[in-house]
């Protein structure tokens, strides 16, 4: 599992610019090293932002270029961490709207009457599908959740991916957003609001009797093709959650709005990225980038 580059007690920063210095001496495999180093972080970050995995494994790559190409131009100035992660926010606060955005409501409002006209049914028979019916509950739930946080403006969604599910504290969100500690942590605050009044009187992950219910939404979402048995966008039969993978202990707060709505958000899938590693290398054999790091292996 990759080192979570967003916690306080992180040592990465040594090691990476260890592996910067040896990649701009030629030494392809520490460039290598240091994009697996962080790819997992960034496509997760990512598929957050956009909703679908092709889509958020295209903007990842375009980062990683991005990165790779002005590798040489890090000064160590401030932590390499706050160098990349700058340049991941940057990109997707500008990137065009994905198609996740434009299919999925940007309004609470509207999305919720969206699910609302999403009828209740119970889950079909098993025997009908060859994917365990728990995990066609799980792919609902993961969708639903992404899709709440579509709700969130870019920057809002930003922070709270940063702040409630990664778990970066106010100084080092704010040195990757760029603003002030005070300003992180009202921006986290307000969507961290938002989405606990949409889902407090709504959604059973909340609270319990509340009436929407991912397992009665299951089988009209499968009729109606949102939800396909034969191809799910999200690895739902997962081994690491968010929480797992950040290996510090989610932050207590005393508002039971900010402790409740991290967690459900923290117990979804970590997901494992494709290899970019293995799709740059192609690139990386271009020209300009073996001119770039003088190439030796």
């Amino acid at each position: 599992m990759q080192v979570n580059p967003f916690t306080e007690k992180c040592t990465t920063d040594t090691t990476d610019n260890e592996l910067i210095d040896s990649a701009l001496k030629g030494d392809q495999r520490s460039l290598e090293e240091l994009i697996y180093r962080h790819q997992a972080w960034i496509y997760n970050l990512a598929l957050r932002m956009v909703f679908y995995p092709q889509e958020a494994e295209d903007v990842t790559q375009e980062i990683l270029i991005k990165i790779i190409t002005k590798l040489s131009s890090f000064r160590k100035e401030s932590s390499f961490r706050t160098w990349i992660y700058r340049i991941v926010i940057n990109h997707v606060l500008n990137m065009k709207k994905s198609l996740g955005e434009k299919k999925h409501s940007n309004n609470f409002d509207e999305y919720w009457r969206i699910i609302e006209n999403v009828p209740d049914q119970d889950l079909p028979q098993q025997e009908s599908y060859k994917v365990e019916m728990q995990t066609l509950v799980n792919e609902v739930k993961v969708s639903c959740l992404t899709g709440m946080l579509l709700c969130l403006d870019r920057e809002q969604r930003l922070i709270f991916i940063l702040g409630s599910i990664f778990q970066a504290g106010d100084r080092i969100g704010a040195e990757i957003m760029d603003m002030s500690k005070d300003n992180f942590r009202q921006k986290l605050s307000r969507a961290r609001k938002q989405l606990y009044n949409f889902m407090y009187n709504r959604c059973s992950l909340m609270v319990k009797n509340n009436p929407c219910k991912c397992e009665k939404k299951t089988k009209a979402l499968i009729d109606s093709g949102y939800v396909d048995p034969g191809k799910l966008l999200f690895n739902i039969d997962y081994v690491h959650s968010v929480e797992s993978t950040i290996e510090i202990k989610a932050e207590k707060f005393d508002d039971i709005i900010d402790e409740s709505t991290g967690r459900i958000f923290r117990d979804s899938p970590f997901q494992d990225p494709p290899d970019f590693v293995e799709s740059l290398r192609e690139i990386l054999d271009h020209k300009e980038f073996r001119e770039i790091f003088n190439f030796t292996n």
